[in-house]
Formats: structure tokens, C-alpha cells, sequence
């Protein structure tokens, strides 16, 4: 059973950056795909950022491109997401989830095709 442990949120001034990361246990990331996604008070859950399962093909909600960045390390069975020059609209509980494929490439963004969800970390940007 895979298990997904987020960490990195806080509290962080507009402009600042954090890195967020999510650590896999019960099983490594091999053959996941894995997505970032984020829920402010109040507001339904969205779609942030996702990676393949090797980490070629990457994609980010236009929300945030230029400003984060996803990564994978498959050895420690991690995911990272970069963000820097933060808004206040970036507040929410970030969460990572993983879908398994056999399409090294795919990365998917409907939030439907996931399996496996981690519980979130806090992140929130105000001065």
C-alpha cells in the first residue's frame, strides 16, 4: 500500500519561496506518475503541477508557471515542488498524489485518474 507523506509548508511572505517535498512509503515511485494539487479556504481543489514517472514530461497550471517548479528523485522515492516569488493566492493545503502507469511519459492532470493521496501541507503566503 503506498502511503504519501507531504512536508515543507509554512508560513512564508509574498515574494518568499518554500520547497515542498512528499515521501513515499509502502512502495517506491518507479512506475507512478505524480501530481501536486492545492485547496484554499473556500475554494474547490486544483490541479498544480504533475510529472511522468521518469521525470521528462512536466507540466504547471498557468497559475504558477515561471514561478514553480516539480521534480522527482525516484531513488528516494520523493517528489518535489519548488515555489518561488509567492502570492497570497497561492495560500492552501498542498497534497501530492500518485497514480501507477505503464506510460513512462504521461502525466495526467484530471485529479480523477489518482489513486493514492497524501494528507497535505499548509502553505500559506502573507506579510
Amino acid at each position: 500500500q503506498l502511503q504519501l507523506v507531504e512536508s515543507g509548508g509554512g508560513l512564508v511572505q509574498p515574494g518568499g519561496s518554500l520547497r515542498l517535498s512528499c515521501a513515499a512509503s509502502g512502495s517506491t515511485l518507479d512506475d507512478y506518475a505524480l501530481g501536486w494539487f492545492r485547496q484554499a479556504p473556500g475554494k474547490e481543489r486544483e490541479g498544480v503541477s504533475w510529472i511522468s514517472v521518469r521525470g521528462g514530461s512536466t507540466d504547471y497550471a498557468d497559475s504558477v508557471k515561471g514561478r514553480f517548479t516539480i521534480s522527482r528523485d525516484n531513488a528516494k522515492a520523493t517528489v518535489y515542488l519548488q515555489m518561488n516569488s509567492l502570492k497570497p493566492e497561492d495560500t492552501g493545503v498542498y497534497v501530492c498524489a500518485a497514480v501507477e502507469t505503464k506510460w513512462e511519459d504521461a502525466y495526467f492532470v484530471d485529479e480523477d485518474a489518482y489513486d493514492d493521496w497524501g494528507q497535505g501541507t499548509q502553505v500559506t503566503v502573507s506579510s
